[in-house]
């Protein structure tokens, strides 16, 4: 879950990058000359509707990622609540193995 969660933050400050760079672009475009700048317009609409596409494709992408995680999820609690339950038992059993052990000297 934690890895998920730096991922989809990586994920998120490189769409941010990318909406800086257009803002740049976009003030560059304003400075250019006419020819220079229509060419650059062009490019900054791709990259916005790059962008637009990219954050709808990360959007879904993490939907599915958490709604499998949330299915998996239930599917393994029982297994982790047995799981506990074991290992509660087996560490008492160290307890008093260790109690037995000092009890006798």
């Amino acid at each position: 879950m934690e890895e998920k969660k730096s991922t989809s933050q990586d994920i998120e400050k490189v769409l941010k990058e990318i909406g800086e760079k257009i803002e740049e672009l976009v003030q560059k475009g304003a400075d250019a000359g006419s020819e220079a700048k229509d060419e650059i317009e062009k490019k900054i609409k791709e990259l916005k509707e790059n962008k637009t596409s990219l954050e709808a494709e990360f959007k879904k992408g993490k939907e599915i990622l958490e709604r499998e995680f949330k299915e998996r999820s239930s599917d393994f609690k029982p297994k982790f609540e047995e799981s506990k339950g074991l290992f509660k038992d087996g560490l008492k059993q160290i307890i008093l193995a260790v109690k037995t052990l000092f009890e006798k000297k």
